[in-house]
């Protein structure tokens, strides 16, 4: 499903799927790294770097948390595309909450991939970090991105805060290691799947998580280390496309999260944070999952449920 458009491979919104039925997500192909030293083809430099980013998307979110955790809304500009991921992939067709590409003028996401590479035939997908200098893209890995901005722009007016503190580091790749492939991924493997017996393991790893999550944090308020750290940044941004998106639409409905005291109460907590909740946009989640995955979802409507009152007091502090 998809087709080649300017050289670039375009899917229509599945991952690579197995005979099995299982998913398969490809690696991500530009792993660049920004540092802070002159030694590098990517110094960290101020206004020099573009983030191309959907509010959808739970990968690129990660990366427009850290970059407000950090303070750097005025050291790297950022666009947003359009919600709707069809056979072109993202655009940035006009519509709420979408900011043009005004740096290179692109309709579609893949005239970035191909403008930085003429013989790119990767996967189109976001977050995308664009070096203005050389003109061609430094990392489409989230991960990275996430490690970039904590350190790389500290010596350039980035906010105080280390978010992957050297004396948990091997805790948090831990924790990091397992909530990807069961939860992170875990939702798209159910999602996905195509055979019963695919769905049903990647369900009974889902609520094995979280249930396990639910439990830590019933003695902590944080992941690691008693405070904000990237483990917790990557976990929200699936925790709050749960009970919209995953619990319905890819059928991880054993239980919702708010059946959850303590991982519905953290998920609340840190939606509230100030650097986190301007970054979550219900709309543009909620209509990308039902309107972009046809196969799932044939008539493309958009539940007007559930009601999730993010915003009702989390009294995590009841639960420490």
């Amino acid at each position: 499903m998809g087709e080649l458009i300017g050289g670039i491979w375009q899917k229509s919104g599945m991952e690579s799927v197995l005979a099995n039925g299982e998913l398969r997500r490809p690696p991500s192909v530009f792993r660049d790294w920004i540092t802070a030293s002159d030694d590098t083809p990517f110094k960290a430099e101020p206004g020099r770097y573009h983030l191309y980013v959907s509010l959808a998307c739970p990968w690129a979110h990660r990366t427009l948390i850290m970059r407000n955790l950090k303070g750097l809304t005025g050291l790297i500009d950022v666009s947003v595309v359009h919600w709707l991921m069809g056979e072109d992939g993202w655009t940035f067709d006009a519509a709420p909450g979408v900011i043009p590409d005004a740096l290179n003028g692109a309709t579609f996401l893949h005239e970035i991939y191909a403008l930085s590479d003429t013989s790119c035939t990767s996967r189109v997908t976001v977050p995308v970090l664009w070096d203005k200098l050389h003109q061609r893209i430094v990392s489409n890995e989230s991960s990275d991105i996430l490690r970039m901005f904590n350190t790389a722009f500290d010596g350039c007016g980035a906010a105080s805060g280390d978010y992957y503190p050297a004396e948990h580091r091997n805790e948090i790749d831990n924790v990091n290691d397992r909530i990807y492939a069961t939860l992170n991924n875990g939702v798209y493997r159910a999602g996905f799947a195509t055979t019963q017996t695919a769905y049903e393991m990647a369900v009974g790893e889902v609520f094995a998580t979280l249930d396990w999550l639910d439990q830590r944090l019933r003695q902590q308020r944080y992941l690691v280390g008693g405070m904000l750290t990237e483990a917790d940044i990557r976990l929200f941004t699936t925790l709050v496309r749960f009970d919209p998106v995953y619990h319905g639409h890819f059928k991880c409905n054993k239980r919702a999260l708010v059946d959850y005291p303590a991982l519905w109460a953290y998920t609340r907590d840190l939606f509230n944070h100030a650097a986190i909740r301007p970054t979550v946009d219900f709309e543009h989640i909620k209509h990308h999952y039902y309107a972009s995955h046809p196969w799932l979802n044939p008539s493309g409507i958009v539940p007007l449920g559930p009601d999730c009152d993010f915003d009702f007091p989390s009294g995590r502090e009841a639960l420490l």
